[in-house]
């Protein structure tokens, strides 16, 4: 079977969503939005507290990949959860809305990603962005107040973000009430992607019209074509020029072509993972594999830059804290039951609801380490089931130098890709880590927690004074793990290991794009969400106007 469209875009996570959906609504184009997994309309995808069902484990929503062994974790294999299905990983992180530091864009400009400059991509946040604190207007000069993205407060604060904000406050840290405004440091809550205590994920966002319950999942044009349950399984090139792709839905093959333009946004994973799969990659593993090589391309997977991550525990009886226990589970029972009638209550947590953006040393011109407070003790990304309650509080390096890679296992695109992230193999992202689990401490000895009591699960042996680093560094090789943020494996820059170029287009072949985080040049300071929604947002510009811009330079040169 083949159908022809003007754009096959290929993934509809946060990026794919917020594209497919911009240029639906800027044009007469038919466009193609292809997704192996499900639509989003379920129950768990609605309610926030129900990702602590889809993240554990392997599903319909959660590719649950794993990491190859890594040295600098004792020989472990990470977790690697990734949406799958209509939003992506929108429909089962944390919601957490942040940005990074202006200072992390203009390092991509300066590196040679012309038109990606903090005053460049700012806009496209704002175009976004429908802020709670602003909406219905447009005059906020950093956040937006009619964009499809819900920005909002969390609606019922669990207490001990307040317990941990005042805590952290004793310890000596300013409290920052916009982690996206003037300035980034400091502690307190986070601003998350919901609207009326429901979670609000790229697809609602783009594709639904703002209805989660809209079936036909393409918010009423004429021209979005979505299509779930299809794998693709290699693009498809006569010569170097992408014309479509070859994918598989229900046992039939399909291939679907491309007039203008084929756009990768299948992830940091799976879209290193296609372009390798379709012989877009480096020509000596792609004859590994046995794949013909239309395009010796070096970076294709290089460059995995994600964040670790290392979580301390405090065990201790509160049943206003998640957790497992016989009046927990009565209490969580009325909870549920108070979510179905007012939106509100305990489901409509994001579990990591405060946190913090600090700097390991004071000499530092910016955050280097940020910290996630979460109202439980999630352990091993919920994996690891603990009865009891108590608060976790995770700490990760915002800009850790170790890279890594994703390479092909099979050319099969329905086996997981081969991911080493490389973690801790530049020893200094450990050192900042040690001052991260240090920093987590002080404020968990601060009288507004410390009143509390509790046991730490895996710290309690560490020495009060912090004297003991070499405990501190073996805690972390045994249980640091990623905090779901990686990038960079399509690296966007001019140089020869460039995967593609400032307009998001596949060096060294035609009509075809990358457009998810995987072309960010390095990680941001913070978490990754609204950075691809933000890169969705700004390759509809480049695809929608910039050919007329080159049109109208032309016309006026040859005048």
């Amino acid at each position: 079977m083949e159908t022809t469209y003007d754009y096959v875009v290929v993934g509809a996570g946060s990026a794919g969503c917020a594209l497919a959906g911009r240029l639906a609504d800027s044009g007469s184009d038919s466009i193609a939005l292809i997704e192996a997994g499900r639509h989003d309309h379920h129950v768990l995808v609605r309610t926030p507290a129900g990702a602590a069902a889809m993240l554990p484990r392997a599903g319909a929503r959660n590719y649950a990949y794993e990491t190859v062994p890594q040295p600098g974790l004792n020989g472990r294999r990470g977790f690697q959860p990734r949406g799958r299905g209509l939003g992506g990983s929108s429909s089962i992180n944390a919601m957490i809305y942040t940005r990074g530091r202006p200072a992390d864009y203009d390092a991509w400009a300066a590196a040679g990603c012309d038109g990606w400059s903090w005053d460049d991509v700012l806009p496209y946040f704002r175009r976004a962005e429908c802020n709670a604190r602003v909406a219905g207007s447009d005059d906020d000069p950093l956040h937006g107040g009619t964009g499809p993205l819900h920005v909002s407060d969390l609606r019922t604060p669990n207490p001990f973000g307040q317990h941990f904000i005042d805590a952290a406050q004793q310890a000596g840290h300013v409290r920052n009430d916009d982690f996206n405004g003037e300035e980034q440091e400091g502690v307190g809550w986070y601003q998350v992607t919901q609207h009326e205590g429901e979670r609000w994920n790229a697809a609602r966002a783009y594709l639904h019209g703002g209805n989660a319950r809209d079936k036909a999942c393409n918010g009423g044009r004429a021209g979005l074509h979505v299509l779930t349950g299809m794998q693709v399984q290699r693009i498809v090139f006569e010569g170097r020029h992408a014309v479509g792709v070859l994918a598989v839905r229900n046992g039939r093959e399909h291939l679907l072509r491309a007039r203008r333009d084929v756009i990768l946004s299948a992830g940091t994973f799976g879209s290193p993972q296609l372009l390798m799969a379709s012989g877009v990659g480096p020509a000596a593993h792609l004859r590994e594999h046995g794949i013909a090589v239309v395009h010796d391309l070096p970076g294709v997977g290089g460059n995995l830059q994600d964040h670790l991550d290392i979580i301390l525990h405090k065990r201790l009886a509160a049943p206003e804290l998640f957790g497992l226990s016989l009046g927990g589970a009565m209490h969580l029972l009325s909870e549920m039951l108070r979510y179905r009638r007012e939106r509100a209550g305990m489901m409509s947590s994001n579990f990591a609801e405060a946190g913090a953006f600090l700097r390991s040393r004071p000499e530092l011109a910016e955050p280097d380490l940020q910290l996630h407070f979460v109202v439980g003790m999630a352990d091993d990304h919920m994996r690891t089931i603990r009865f009891g309650h108590g608060y976790s509080c995770h700490v990760c390096v915002l800009r850790p130098r170790s890279r890594g890679e994703v390479r092909l296992d099979s050319p099969d695109m329905r086996r997981p890709p081969r991911i080493d992230p490389g973690y801790l193999s530049d020893p200094r992202d450990l050192d900042d880590m040690v001052a991260g689990v240090k920093i987590v401490r002080r404020i968990f000895a601060q009288p507004q927690l410390a009143c509390f009591g509790g046991r730490e699960l895996y710290s309690a042996h560490l020495r009060a004074d912090g004297s003991d680093d070499a405990a501190v560094r073996e805690m972390i090789r045994e249980h640091a793990d990623t905090i779901y943020h990686p990038v960079g494996t399509c690296r966007m820059g001019m140089d020869a290991l460039a995967v593609v170029d400032p307009q998001l287009r596949v060096r060294g072949v035609e009509g075809l794009r990358v457009v998810d985080a995987s072309i960010m040049p390095s990680l941001v300071g913070g978490n990754t969400n609204a950075p691809a929604i933000m890169i969705g947002e700004r390759a509809h510009d480049l695809i929608r106007y910039a050919p007329r811009v080159l049109l109208r330079i032309r016309e006026t040169m040859e005048a």
